[in-house]
């Protein structure tokens, strides 16, 4: 419909244009944290938790507390 107009290519063309920026800013959009901070933080919070539980003691907590800041 409206080939020999050019219709047809202008609104192909833009629709190809939406789907590209749209793909381009999923894949390729910066994020705001990286996977190592997220991993840090699980694991900070995980012994924490652990800790107010009263899973591990306070020198476990101290020992393990003190191995996540040396492998930063």
């Amino acid at each position: 419909m409206f080939y020999k107009d050019g219709f047809f290519w202008g609104m192909h063309l833009i629709w190809w244009a939406i789907w590209i920026v749209a793909l381009g800013w999923i894949f390729f959009a910066p994020s705001s944290t990286t996977y190592t901070e997220t991993m840090e933080d699980d694991s900070a919070t995980m012994l924490k938790i652990r800790f107010a539980k009263g899973e591990i003691s306070k020198e476990e907590y101290e020992r393990s507390k003190e191995l996540l800041k040396a492998d930063k």
